[in-house]
């Protein structure tokens, strides 16, 4: 019985040993494994994130000198043709560039749009944000960009009754909640220093309590352009345009960036801007002393009253050119709804288009295939063909209004949306262009400054890409070898 015993522990002292071998191989099997696997990694033999090799890291240079574009443009000879066929050679390339696809329109033309080389330039695709270009041409050549919006105080005053005070929109809808910042576009106009405006003449008149009503029918009741919401998920890309908005309605949660005329995250917008920018003006007033009596409500101005006092914004050129290289929705959406407004057409998101459109068909550019559903590019179902594209850069090109939106656009490797798109430094500075991204569009249009001298523009519309990545990178090598036609 104990010989019995003593074999059974024998037994199991045996099999312990030989789980504990086995896990032992087992373990440094794993880590030779894993070892292998991490250097083959590092030598690039099997695929993985690690490597050996030296990485290509995009440096942008500083700008040395900074030039306006119309007298950039000023010192380029127009006349100089564009060589057809190593255009075509160079779209040929991109056509075969990993990622594109084939849902792709492209066009390459002279500086008065005459096109050299193209690729099913006469087939609509939807533009993304490239659309921009033409509500910008539009307003330009409309409205007069030296003009600001100015955001006004009225007193009404009844007998027996608290004085009422009217906050004014007029568009301003990159007012500051401080005060005016001088230096920048963005809070140009400070509510704080409105505030402060109005406060001491209030005090004059002998007032320190008063009712607070702000005026934002601007722009009527019609602020969202249809479907819209499709493409804004948690209101990250458009706010309702407004008479009045801070920082065009962003909240930062109390991170706001650093310079407000330059950020590149986004932060989510008000749905309601302008009763927004009212609270933080009723809140500036009792910091000055004035009681806010009741709650804050809308409604509008008096008509034939001289204002109490007002801010002014930047100039509207100031303005677009901040649309422009933010990409900015809300703004574009707005320089459509002023084109509109002065141009007599409806107050609404279809007058926008309307007047955009027409606008841009007295200018003698090719409207033919042209479908707007805003003037952003942001909502579903506008569609174009590269030839519009093209002949909007041609008028850019042809000075006048154009040279405002010359200035407005991105250029690749300084600022603007475009500011991380150059692919070769050599040619920093002489590219001008609008991006435009939406999850199945990756699109570019500009204007180019070649190396001989000459002037050329361009568009390509990329719909359905392979690989947005890939095709966005393909976008950005095609342009930096246009310089050199």
């Amino acid at each position: 019985m104990a010989r019995r015993a003593s074999r059974h522990r024998h037994r199991r002292a045996v099999a312990a040993s030989r789980r504990i071998v086995t896990v032992a191989v087992s373990a440094v099997a794993t880590v030779a494994l894993g070892i292998g696997y991490v250097a083959g990694d590092l030598t690039d033999v099997v695929p993985g994130v690690l490597t050996l090799q030296a990485m290509r890291i995009p440096m942008v240079p500083a700008a040395r000198t900074a030039r306006a574009a119309d007298s950039a443009l000023a010192d380029a000879d127009r006349s100089i043709p564009v060589d057809a066929a190593a255009a075509d050679a160079l779209i040929d390339t991109f056509l075969g560039s990993e990622g594109v696809g084939s849902d792709v329109s492209i066009a390459i033309a002279g500086a008065d749009g005459t096109v050299v080389a193209e690729r099913n330039a006469d087939i609509v695709r939807e533009p993304a944000s490239t659309l921009k270009t033409l509500t910008a041409v539009a307003a330009a050549t409309v409205l007069d960009l030296s003009d600001t919006l100015d955001t006004e105080t009225y007193l009404i005053q009844q007998e027996g009754q608290t004085p009422t005070l009217v906050l004014k929109g007029n568009g301003d809808m990159l007012l500051g909640a401080g005060v005016s910042d001088p230096d920048h576009v963005n809070g140009r106009a400070g509510l704080g220093t409105l505030a402060a405006q109005s406060a001491a003449a209030l005090r004059q008149r002998g007032i320190d309590r008063i009712r607070l009503v702000y005026d934002d029918t601007l722009f009527g009741g019609q602020r969202y352009p249809s479907r819209i919401e499709e493409n804004n998920p948690d209101n990250l890309y458009y706010a309702p345009v407004s008479a009045l908005a801070v920082d065009g309605g962003r909240n930062w949660n109390g991170d706001p960036p650093d310079d407000p005329d330059l950020y590149t995250g986004y932060a989510e917008l008000s749905t309601q801007p302008a009763a927004d920018a009212a609270a933080t003006f009723a809140t500036r007033l009792a910091e000055n002393g004035i009681t806010v009596d009741g709650e804050v409500t809308s409604g509008a101005a008096p008509q034939g009253q001289s204002p109490l006092t007002s801010v002014s914004s930047a100039q509207l050129n100031e303005i677009m050119a901040f649309m422009m290289r933010h990409s900015d929705n809300t703004l574009a959406e707005e320089f459509g709804r002023l084109t509109a407004l002065a141009a007599g057409r409806e107050n609404s998101p279809h007058g926008a288009t309307q007047a955009v459109a027409a606008t841009l068909q007295e200018l003698g550019v090719d409207t033919a295939q042209l479908t707007m559903a805003d003037c952003s590019g942001l909502a579903p179902g506008s569609s174009l063909s590269v030839r519009t594209l093209i002949g909007v850069q041609s008028r850019i090109l042809a000075g006048g209004a154009g040279s405002v939106v010359a200035g407005a656009l991105s250029v690749p490797g300084l600022i603007g949306t475009a500011a991380g798109r150059l692919d070769d430094e050599s040619v920093a500075g002489l590219l001008r262009v609008k991006t435009g991204t939406l999850g199945t569009v990756t699109s570019m249009a500009g204007n180019v400054s070649r190396l001989n001298g000459g002037v050329l523009c361009f568009a390509v519309v990329v719909n359905n890409p392979e690989n947005a990545w890939e095709a966005a990178h393909a976008v950005d090598v095609f342009m930096a070898d246009l310089p050199g036609l």
